[in-house]
């Protein structure tokens, strides 16, 4: 099964989001949207694992959970990779809880290693996507809306508490992935 690592985000958050989705849609980029219900902040994609590979992942979660203890992060940005002007990936950005985030997914990312899972060969970024690009086609004025609808984050600088990881199995389908959460673990270092 297709397996990641993430952290979930509050409703409000999402409807955020989702309103923030709806004034780039004005672009008429042609853009594969997430679904509301899959908008999540991913640490680690682990790709296919079976059941044996499942409990050593678990393991890891487990570890990195328990020595960490619940945080605040927050929005303020909207960004596009590979840059604003050549949009792939269009991503809500973390400011307040950045460093946390990214101590967070370098321990998993050493854990994971440490079992076989190959690193990464890129610097994690902490980022939500809220979209990938699947043509060209008006992506200039999608780049132009990402300053103004990025306006909402700067101005609200909308806050969430990151108090669990969750191992979410990924299936995908003709209308796009489903999630499925397999384990939440709280973070309880104190």
């Amino acid at each position: 099964m297709r397996t990641f690592i993430a952290i979930t985000l509050p409703e409000g958050l999402i409807k955020l989001l989702t309103g923030i989705q709806q004034e780039l849609k004005k672009s008429r980029a042609d853009v594969k949207w997430v679904e509301p219900q899959n908008i999540h902040l991913t640490l680690k994609f682990l790709g296919e694992i079976d059941q044996a590979g499942l409990e050593k992942v678990s393991s890891i979660l487990r570890q990195t959970a328990e020595g960490a203890s619940p945080f605040s992060a927050n929005l303020v940005k909207l960004g596009a990779f590979p840059s604003g002007r050549f949009p792939r990936v269009i991503w809500a950005g973390v400011e307040k809880g950045d460093q946390e985030i990214k101590k967070l997914a370098a321990e998993l990312e050493e854990g994971f290693a440490e079992i076989g899972f190959p690193k990464e060969n890129k610097p994690f970024t902490s980022h939500i996507t809220l979209g990938r690009t699947r043509s060209s086609l008006h992506t200039g004025e999608l780049s132009s809306l990402l300053g103004p609808c990025g306006e909402i984050l700067q101005k609200q600088r909308p806050e969430f508490r990151v108090t669990a990881l969750t191992l979410f199995k990924s299936t995908l389908t003709p209308r796009g992935a489903s999630y499925e959460s397999l384990e939440t673990i709280t973070l309880t270092a104190t």
